[in-house]
């Protein structure tokens, strides 16, 4: 945030810390531009980490005759598994199907129309078309195998809880992604330290707002006005190009600068995470990716030791914060039963919820399951005044070719021609990781130290990639020991958290830096322990800290499900 104040003009302000915005300053970084980004609240806070941690090329587009988008998102599903390693994994998906040629018909209506009408269930032959098709857009490097049918007897033999009732079942292949915060995080730091490296001094802070565009003091127009979430200070920055990448909240932010615009039409989706080991086990594994009654695509999807379940669709009201109702709820109860009916499920099960808003451009009479998951840039100003783009639309899959495409458009702006491409730069912690399990397993073993066992080692990779290296320097460079609530977390690698993460609350290290939140770990000692911990390299005084475990527990309570009770020590 200082480098801002110190320096209050870039050729570039990005204002949007979601993936997009991130992968657009890293871009540019790497060319050499002189780039500043700045979130109103913690990076990947919003819509991106609000995800089904999917990275896949979207079979169902097909329906909408979106090839353009499908061809692009499977060229980068294969690209970021190979630069990408230690976040993007292959996850097998299987479809359970109930019907063989229903939905034949109407296909091609939904096709022509981008409209549900009346409800049709797509059957086995609709789903071999479209797999097939989503075979030929994967063909190149063979990244991922080719599809594969099963009849009842054998896809029961495989996945023997589900719905006794199948007719077939369709294996294929996409990509997942468990910490897209912390994949975030790496885009994010890339950049960073390309601008150190080419002295253009990229630069970005979290929790720093655009409050409005105008002149600032030294009259300069075009100047928009910052301020710091933390403290509440507000100055002055300029730039000759300004990028909105804020995703749902696009229209909002060009409202601030004094442009309203008319681009957006975000639609919430919800996910629950359940810990259900029954469940877990009927998984096999493998996502449970499938067409609900009501046609919706929805997902059931192993992460670890817990299960996440999604999603919906449903248009946003801006001027309401995203949160899972118990209609949600009831809703993805219903279609777990839809293809595990013997497994009963209960809200006691539920660990952690959470719910964003799509950055889906304005769609009016299209219903939102039929609305494009494709981006356009939109400009405007110049002669005289700040260039201004902004980003419609997006998915995770799709953002390093969007930040390409982005980036080249700012460049044109700027006079400039690109010097890198990142089409096969390996991103933060996936540089040299271990192309197979054997692999981890040595990496695993070299970098053990004296107090530092295995489990511990693994943990460190999982979160770190092989930037885990650095982090483990940091550790053994001092004295340190694990945190007495969770084995997974130590005071020293807090402290490298705080020193290089850009920790502004102590919510950000239980959702974004760590995965506890998500898992349901978080406890009263967890939140009062961590606090202690942080308020050494942050500054906090006691009514600070007593604060922000007041907030955390505020945000895990409204936002995702959880409640925690904690005497502030």
């Amino acid at each position: 945030m200082q480098q801002l104040r110190d320096r209050p003009h870039a050729q570039v302000l990005i204002i949007g810390g979601g993936i997009n915005g991130v992968g657009t300053f890293r871009d540019l970084a790497l060319q050499g531009v002189d780039v500043a980004l700045v979130e109103r609240g913690d990076f990947c806070q919003g819509a991106s980490g609000a995800s089904s941690h999917m990275i896949h090329g979207g079979i169902r587009y097909l329906e909408n005759g979106e090839f353009r988008l499908v061809q692009e998102s499977v060229v980068e599903r294969n690209r970021l598994l190979r630069i990408a390693p230690h976040y993007v994994k292959p996850l097998q998906t299987t479809i359970p199907i109930f019907s063989t040629f229903s939905g034949i018909l109407a296909a091609p209506l939904r096709f022509l129309t981008h409209k549900q009408g009346k409800h049709t269930e797509r059957g086995a032959f609709l789903i071999k078309a479209g797999l097939t098709m989503y075979d030929f857009f994967s063909r190149d490097g063979g990244t991922v195998p080719r599809h594969q049918f099963r009849g009842r007897k054998n896809a029961l033999a495989e996945l023997p809880r589900l719905h006794p009732g199948i007719k077939y079942a369709a294996t294929y292949f996409d990509a997942s992604v468990h910490n897209p915060e912390r994949l975030t995080l790496d885009v994010l730091q890339d950049g960073e330290k390309a601008g150190e490296a080419g002295g253009n001094g990229a630069r970005a802070s979290n929790y720093l707002s655009l409050v409005s565009m105008g002149t600032a003091a030294d009259g300069k127009s075009g100047s928009v006005q910052l301020r710091d979430e933390l403290t509440g200070e507000v100055f002055d920055f300029t730039a000759d190009v300004v990028v909105n990448t804020t995703g749902a909240w696009v229209d909002l932010t060009n409202e601030a600068m004094g442009a309203a615009s008319k681009f957006m039409g975000g639609t919430k989706g919800s996910h629950i995470v359940l810990d259900h080991p029954e469940l877990l086990e009927a998984c096999q594994g493998r996502e449970i990716f499938f067409e609900h009654t009501d046609g919706r695509i929805v997902l059931i999807y192993p992460m670890g030791d817990r299960v996440l379940v999604g999603t919906t669709d449903i248009d946003a009201d801006m001027a309401e914060d995203a949160v899972c109702t118990d209609a949600e709820i009831d809703y993805f109860f219903d279609l777990i039963g839809h293809v595990f009916p013997d497994l009963p499920v209960s809200r006691e099960q539920i660990v952690y919820t959470f719910s964003g808003v799509r950055p889906l451009p304005r769609h009016d009479e299209t219903q939102p399951g039929f609305v494009s998951r494709d981006y356009r840039i939109e400009r405007r100003g110049g002669n005289g005044s700040p260039v201004v783009l902004s980003l419609v639309g997006g998915k995770w899959t799709t953002f390093r070719a969007l930040a390409e495409h982005l980036s080249n458009d700012v460049l044109a702006e700027l006079g400039r021609s690109r010097k890198v491409s990142t089409a096969k730069m390996a991103i933060g912690g996936g540089a040299g990781f271990p192309d197979s399990e054997e692999g981890v397993q040595r990496w695993i073993k070299a970098h053990m130290a004296s107090g530092r066992d295995a489990d511990r080692t693994a943990g460190l990779l999982t979160r770190y990639g092989t930037r885990a290296e650095a982090v483990m320097e940091f550790l053994d460079a001092g004295e340190d020991r694990m945190l007495r609530s969770t084995r997974e977390l130590s005071v020293r690698e807090l402290e490298f958290m705080a020193r290089n993460e850009q920790i502004g609350h102590l919510i950000d290290v239980l959702i974004r830096r760590t995965s506890l939140a998500f898992r349901g770990l978080v406890t009263g000692e967890l939140l009062n322990e961590v606090a202690d911990v942080l308020s050494g390299p942050l500054g906090w005084d006691a009514a600070t800290r007593s604060a922000e475990i007041t907030h955390a527990q505020e945000v895990l309570e409204r936002f995702h499900g959880v409640q925690v009770h904690s005497l502030v020590a």
